[in-house]
């Protein structure tokens, strides 16, 4: 079965103003199959969002290869085989909810009755139906996060790249929006996440795989497979598997090596 994402020997630098260059990432070899829910995992600086921006074909790799879907990832990009989610749900005060999640799609160019029947299909997914008359500023943090998922999935993506979208909010917060997104990601069949977070237990409870970075250059040093049962909920976070597997994650962010 072909990866609907391949990285082969990335490697990523930055070049310094002051001709000196940093190593961001370090010959990464990663491949995702459809429909699997991969989370990136590291310590600060390691390159996880680095490694989600050149996939998305928003930065380019020094070195090294990725194909998305099956083509480059530039033309992926132009194919809008993916949809993206910021740690900021950078939405637009000055449009209501419904406008906000139809952006996407007028910048697409798509008929106005199909713009209408895709927001709204795509509010009422992440439950903000009743909302879609509102603005940005009327909504919790954790709302306007739903609207951001909801415009990211608007065109229909095989693909959705999530840069610590849940960073910025409150723990019971981010615990209910970790529910929201796998009932989303189990509704849209064959839909493929990669979800970067800090967070050793938001990882092992959304994800089938979680792919550890080592610190700077960030290199793959582990991949963990997360066999937990689904449905998850409340009742996941307390079974001796969780504690085990988080352990484990725990564990190759301190002692891994490169794989």
């Amino acid at each position: 079965m072909t990866p609907i994402i391949s990285i082969q020997n990335l490697t990523k630098r930055f070049q310094g103003s002051d001709s000196g260059s940093v190593l961001a990432l370090d010959n990464i070899n990663l491949n995702i199959e459809q429909g699997e829910f991969i989370s990136l995992i590291g310590p600060s600086g390691c390159g996880k969002s680095t490694l989600l921006r050149v996939i998305a074909d928003l930065i380019q790799p020094t070195s090294g290869t990725v194909t998305v879907n099956g083509k480059p990832a530039p033309q992926a990009r132009k194919d809008r085989d993916y949809g993206m989610v910021f740690q900021n749900a950078t939405l637009y005060d000055w449009r209501t909810i419904l406008k906000n999640v139809q952006l996407p799609l007028e910048i697409m160019n798509y008929p106005k009755p199909e713009r209408d029947r895709r927001a709204r299909e795509m509010l009422s997914l992440v439950e903000l139906g009743e909302f879609e008359d509102k603005y940005p500023w009327q909504l919790s943090g954790g709302m306007q996060q739903r609207v951001s998922i909801a415009r990211a999935l608007s065109f229909e993506p095989k693909i959705l790249l999530m840069d610590e979208p849940f960073g910025a909010l409150d723990e019971m917060t981010r615990e209910r929006m970790n529910n929201e997104l796998l009932r989303i990601w189990k509704s849209i069949k064959g839909m493929t996440v990669i979800f970067v977070t800090h967070s050793i237990a938001e990882a092992v409870y959304l994800s089938t795989k979680v792919v550890v970075l080592s610190p700077r250059p960030g290199r793959l040093s582990e991949i963990i497979d997360i066999p937990l049962p689904q449905p998850r909920g409340s009742a996941t976070r307390e079974m001796d598997d969780f504690f085990h597997l988080s352990t484990r994650v725990r564990n190759a962010l301190r002692f891994g090596v490169e794989l």
